[in-house]
């Protein structure tokens, strides 16, 4: 059967037709002579003959591999069939008229003989899908591992799938888990839904079971969390198919499955993001990047790719990072895209005005993303003049040639700690943002910034800096164990950018939805015992107490501002928040700006006091000894510098 060919599938169907039509008037006639009606059954038996085979054929019926066939396949399989003796009986009622016959074919004969045609052409196709899954499974000689799968929907049933037909992956689905109720009980591919995240510690203990498959590739990071916990505590390892931004451009495998990873235990339902418009705003245009080497940058540009500008210009000031970055959107725009965007790598500092005017004036960009900042808030702390170069007077210079050149649109990437700044680097981008404001006020146009927090796998983000402590062994090191931040993946708070850049209006400041902020010391144990080790034990978390600049908690919205909902769920307009811009905002950044070109770090924290009556330095405290309930852990002195406290296992 593993080698029959379509050929010899129509070489059945030209046996099982007749024989289906026979079946079918025994059935009508109640008796297996067919008497007077032979006459009758040749006729209609050659009808379909010819019919059933045409429309095969027409419907690509012979082209499908039948030793990989699925549901799809079946469908079309008894869509064509009866399709096809709707043909038959309208021909054989017109053939009755030309050559009448007596009898003639009764008229429930069609009825009759569908799905008797539909199971009998079936049959040997489906022979050759039955073989050739018991063949796989002759193949695999190891014993399978069981295995059960969280998440009875769309990606859960192609995991089943796949793993039941590849047998060589030693895994058995043992279990399927939902938390809808209304499926527990139903069976997936042969597979029944045992019950929900609950029922895992009892399943792995009745079946052995050793890993679990989290196959929720939109669940929110809590759901993940609790999973994890669970199957920490059965003693059950996890996997997890990537998250929906992973794949975008794959698709689902039993291949994809990977380890957790903090993302996971963070991120939150899927954005939608409305493409279309974007697409509409971005493409055939002229856009231009700054910071297109770094992080968000290098994700902005690879999201704007897919929208098809007609020019992407990439302005970074570090070589290495802008070369990497336009080979890989020339790999995408050639092998996968097939755009014709045409990348435009460009070496530049924004500290230069000159530089930036002939730059504008050469590619004429029609948007830009201002992604290029100081960011760091203890170095910007030691060095205040560069966070005032770079996040104020390069904003100024970009915001000035903007104007000059007519730039239709400018997006500007904030942080959430321009709200109630206590950092030089928080201070810097509060007033990048007011020029922002004070140039769309100017200009008219929908100049706008966007705030939001941490962003997991930046560089220097906190999270790169716990996956290097863990793996030279510890400890990992935690400011203090009420610090809380919120956190966002690179692409969601791109999209989200992305999304700002449509509503965007004449000078707003719009900020995204980060969820409810987490504890870093979680986060760091969350890291730990997702590297199967734990705390205090293996690793140990010190507490090295509050760095200047640092809050506890960040702030969403300025004093005097006020959230207002947008049209899209996830992004929040900070309303009023150019209501304060100062008359004579551009005198005092000049001032600043002087400042900082004598290298001036006092008098540039005293004007920025001056120009932002809500920033509020914070200097710098040690950590005192806590009680964390959560992790029945102490924090105790050891033998560290004075300012240092360790996490050890109870």
């Amino acid at each position: 059967m593993q080698h029959l060919r379509n050929r010899h599938f129509l070489a059945f169907d030209l046996v099982f037709i007749p024989l289906a039509v026979y079946l079918g008037f025994v059935m009508r006639l109640e008796s297996f002579s067919l008497g007077s009606y032979w006459p009758a059954y040749v006729q209609f038996s050659l009808l379909a003959m010819v019919a059933i085979p045409l429309v095969f054929n027409q419907v690509c019926v012979y082209h499908r591999y039948w030793r990989y066939a699925s549901f799809e396949e079946m469908q079309l399989l008894s869509g064509a069939t009866a399709g096809a003796m709707a043909l038959v009986g309208i021909a054989n009622a017109l053939f009755s008229v030309v050559v009448p016959l007596t009898p003639g074919v009764p008229r429930s004969i069609p009825f009759i003989v569908l799905p008797l045609a539909v199971a009998l052409v079936s049959l040997p196709r489906l022979l050759v899908r039955i073989g050739a899954a018991r063949e796989r499974r002759r193949r695999s000689t190891d014993r399978p591992a069981p295995v059960l799968v969280m998440g009875a929907g769309d990606a859960g049933s192609m995991i089943v799938r796949e793993i039941q037909h590849h047998p060589e992956l030693g895994m058995e689905v043992v279990g399927l888990l939902d938390d809808d109720t209304g499926k527990h009980g139903l069976r997936l591919h042969g597979v029944e839904v045992l019950g929900d995240r609950h029922a895992i510690p009892a399943l792995a203990a009745k079946h052995h079971v050793r890993q679990v498959i989290i196959a929720m590739p939109g669940a929110p990071g809590k759901a993940v969390r609790e999973i994890v916990h669970i199957c920490d505590q059965a003693g059950v390892s996890v996997r997890t198919m990537p998250g929906m931004h992973e794949l975008i451009n794959g698709a689902i495998s039993v291949n994809q499955l990977r380890t957790i990873q903090i993302e996971d235990l963070l991120r939150r339902a899927p954005v939608q993001t409305d493409t279309a418009t974007v697409r509409a705003l971005v493409g055939g245009r002229r856009v231009l990047v700054t910071g297109g080497g770094g992080s968000i940058g290098s994700e902005l540009c690879r999201q704007l790719l897919r929208c098809g500008p007609s020019h992407l210009i990439v302005l970074g000031h570090g070589e290495n990072s802008v070369f990497e970055i336009c080979n890989e959107l020339q790999r995408l725009a050639d092998a996968q895209l097939g755009l014709a965007t045409r990348i435009v790598p460009v070496i530049a500092d924004i500290r230069s005005l000159e530089r930036l005017r002939w730059i504008f004036g050469t590619y004429c960009p029609e948007l830009v993303f201002h992604a290029a900042a100081h960011k760091h808030v203890p170095l910007m702390e030691e060095h205040p003049v560069e966070a005032i170069s770079t996040n104020v007077v390069g904003t100024r210079n970009l915001l000035d040639v903007a104007l000059e050149t007519g730039v239709d649109r400018f997006v500007m990437i904030s942080s959430d700690k321009a709200v109630n700044p206590t950092s030089v680097m928080g201070a810097t981008k509060r007033v990048a943002e007011m020029l922002v404001l004070d140039a769309a006020r100017v200009s008219g146009r929908p100049y706008v910034a966007v705030r939001f927090g941490n962003v997991l796998g930046s560089r220097g983000s906190v999270v790169l800096t716990f996956k290097r402590q863990i793996a030279a062994g510890g400890p990992v090191t935690v400011t203090h164990p009420e610090m809380r931040r919120y956190f966002m993946t690179i692409p969601e708070a791109v999209q989200l950018v992305l999304q700002a850049s449509i509503l965007g209006r004449i000078g707003e400041v719009y900020m995204l939805d980060m969820g409810e902020p987490v504890k870093v010391v979680d986060l760091a144990r969350d890291m730990i015992r997702l590297s199967g080790l734990e705390v205090g034990r293996d690793i140990d978390i010190c507490f090295t107490g509050i760095r200047p600049g640092e809050k506890l908690f960040e702030e969403l919205f300025a004093d005097g501002e006020c959230y207002r909902p947008t049209a899209h769920s996830k992004l929040f307009i900070a309303a009023r928040a150019g209501d304060s811009l100062p008359d004579a905002l551009r005198s005092q950044v000049a001032t600043l700006e002087e400042a900082a070109a004598a290298n001036d770090a006092v008098a540039v924290r005293q004007y920025l006091q001056e120009l932002l009556p809500d920033y509020r330095p914070v200097p710098a405290t040690a950590a005192t000894p806590v009680q964390n309930e959560t992790a029945q852990a102490v924090l105790v002195r050891v033998p560290r510098p004075a300012h240092v406290l360790v996490e050890r296992g109870p």
